[in-house]
Formats: structure tokens, C-alpha cells, sequence
């Protein structure tokens, strides 16, 4: 039985989709609790590296410490990707995750 070939440009156009669409996903900036970084530390790295309020910054840093996690920001995933690292880079546990 002879198999239909798919014409290239519709294969083409479903690879572009979903490259798109990976693109377009938002992607969540989770912070984790740790026992080593201090209330005001994690309100200052907030402020700094995610442009928060202090008051905005206070509110998640007491969810991370309450809940164990905070999501900080909801990004494209190379924002998102960016943003953990920075967080990192200031010593703070940061993953991301879809949605």
C-alpha cells in the first residue's frame, strides 16, 4: 500500500506552530524557601532583580516563607530563563516552570 507524502510547506507550517507556540507559552519564576537568605535579603533581591514594590516584594517573600514557594513572575521562557538566573546569581533557590 503506497503511503501519502505529506506536501513540505504544511510540515513546515506545523514546525512553525509549535515553535510559536513554545515561544508564546508563559512560563512561572518559582522561589523556593531556604534557611540561609534573611527576610530583607529576599525582599531586597525581589526589588532589585524583579523591579517589585517593597510592599509587592514583602508579600511574596512572606509566601515563600509560609507556602515554601512563591511564583515571582510569569514570562516568555527566555525571560523566565533569564530572571531564575539572576535570582541565582543573588543566591536565592529560583527554578521555572510552564504555565
Amino acid at each position: 500500500m503506497e503511503q501519502l507524502a505529506v506536501p513540505e510547506t504544511i510540515q513546515e507550517e506545523v514546525v512553525d506552530e509549535k515553535v510559536r507556540e513554545a515561544f508564546e507559552r508563559l512560563w512561572g519564576v518559582i522561589v523556593w524557601n531556604d534557611p540561609v537568605n534573611l527576610m530583607s535579603y529576599v525582599v531586597f533581591v525581589f526589588q532589585r532583580v524583579l523591579k517589585m514594590s517593597k510592599q509587592e516584594a514583602t508579600r511574596h517573600m512572606l509566601e515563600v516563607h509560609h507556602r515554601g514557594k512563591s511564583r515571582v513572575a510569569q514570562e516568555t521562557r527566555e525571560r523566565a530563563e533569564f530572571l531564575v538566573h539572576q535570582l541565582q546569581r543573588f543566591g536565592l533557590q529560583a527554578t521555572m516552570e510552564r504555565g
